[in-house]
């Protein structure tokens, strides 16, 4: 049947050893794992042609780690569930999650052969999943717009998503889609002077994501103004995103007020990366991950150190220069652990600046007796959050480790107000 690799995953040993064989007899390369811990070192190692993954197991189980490899972006291999306790909503569930396929225990020979020969054939070069909302992080800005994206999910309003360029538009509005619907994504959107009402059929039931709706010229904006009208009766859910204010185009004139009005009653604001700096360290080691997984780059990884220097980092143009900044550094770093000053070499080709994103003593002068210049230093640091995160006063004392309560006072002490006003200075 061939010499693909399959990984065989469950914990006893007596049944790992009789698959391992059947398949082995086959012409198949087999590797076995008693648990979730060895399974996901060996997917870490090396991506099977399929999994065959048992859903009982005393560490993780194999519906947990089917869910980790999803989110993680490594189920790029067929997954076939098995399980001596087989039951419609365990195999539902993993299917809905990504399995091919359920087989039930005992496991015949010929059902086994059969299984795994339709798996390989119909699943053996999955597509290759890039980031997802999920990749984006744990953030309290993140966790705060995935609630406000879930609120959004029950509804079939216009959505308006805004924010910098690359902050990863399309990821939310994937959000907004449900499983198993139509989605439509053009990237020309010229057929909205000419025939607005085109991909009304196509995504009925579905969504219509459009991206950067700024640059639409009169005539295609008259014709969003006019499909916007159509979206109720093809029950279709329009996403649209800008990554430039639209209000100052209204203002000019140059976009439609009308249409202004009837997409951005429900507007949801997508933040910056150095609005989540604590999430691009994991953020960068996925996109790695993903790279070496698909075979763009050799087998890397990010040192802490490398790590460090990337969060600090302002990073405009957000998802995609982070992307090409982390394919160079695994195309280009001399060894197989990427370190800071592969990192510096790289920022510094693409005219990325570490000090936007973290100023560090900036104006203070380091001559001055201690206690004045530590004065000084917490002045200029509790301003540059204050200002990071628009007065959000919560969001401070989360990102400077205080309570509110230490934070309001140690504010008070140093003349700031918590509007993000300040008094005198204590210079």
């Amino acid at each position: 049947m061939g010499s693909n690799q399959i990984l065989v995953v469950d914990d006893e040993i007596g049944i790992r050893e009789l698959l391992s064989e059947i398949l082995k007899d086959e012409g198949f390369t087999v590797r076995a794992a008693e648990n979730a811990a060895t399974a996901r070192a060996i997917r870490k190692e090396v991506r099977p042609d399929l999994v065959l993954l048992d859903i009982w197991m005393p560490d993780t189980d194999g519906i947990s780690l089917l869910k980790e490899w999803a989110v993680s972006g490594q189920l790029t291999m067929p997954v076939v569930m098995m399980s001596g306790h087989g039951t419609i909503e365990s195999a539902m569930e993993a299917t809905r999650i990504g399995a091919v396929d359920f087989l039930e225990k005992p496991i015949s020979m010929p059902k086994l052969l059969a299984t795994v020969g339709k798996a390989l054939s119909g699943g053996s070069v999955l597509p290759r999943p890039g980031l997802t909302f999920a990749h984006l992080g744990r953030a309290r800005v993140m966790v705060e717009l995935q609630q406000r994206l879930e609120q959004a999910s029950r509804l079939k309003t216009p959505v308006l998503l805004t924010g910098e360029p690359g902050c990863g538009f399309d990821l939310c509005a994937r959000q907004l889609h449900q499983r198993n619907s139509p989605w439509q994504a053009p990237a020309d959107l010229s057929w909205l002077a000419t025939n607005p009402f085109e991909p009304l059929n196509e995504v009925k039931d579905g969504v219509l994501y459009l991206a950067e709706i700024h640059t639409l010229q009169r005539p295609e904006q008259k014709g969003l103004l006019q499909l916007t009208a159509k979206l109720e009766k093809f029950n279709v859910r329009l996403v649209c995103s800008a990554s430039q204010p639209l209000v100052p185009l209204v203002e000019q004139d140059r976009f439609d007020p009308q249409l202004f009005s009837q997409i951005s009653a429900l507007t949801l604001r997508v933040p910056s990366l150095k609005e989540h700096a604590e999430d691009i360290p994991d953020i960068a080691s996925t996109l790695l991950s993903q790279m070496v997984d698909a075979g763009e780059v050799p087998p890397r990884s990010l040192s802490v150190a490398a790590l460090n220097v990337l969060r600090n980092l302002s990073w405009p143009g957000n998802l995609p220069v982070l992307r090409n900044v982390i394919k160079t550094l695994a195309l280009t770093a001399g060894q197989t652990d990427i370190g800071a000053e592969d990192v510096h070499r790289v920022i510094h080709d693409f005219g990325l600046d570490t000090q936007e994103a973290t100023p560090a003593f900036a104006g203070v002068p380091l001559d001055m007796p201690l206690r004045e210049a530590r004065e000084r230093f917490e002045y200029q640091y509790f301003l540059h959050h204050i200002r990071r995160e628009d007065s959000n006063m919560s969001r401070v004392a989360d990102r400077v480790g205080l309570e509110r309560t230490h934070l309001y006072r140690k504010l008070k002490q140093l003349g700031i107000k918590p509007s993000g006003k300040t008094e005198e200075s204590a210079s």
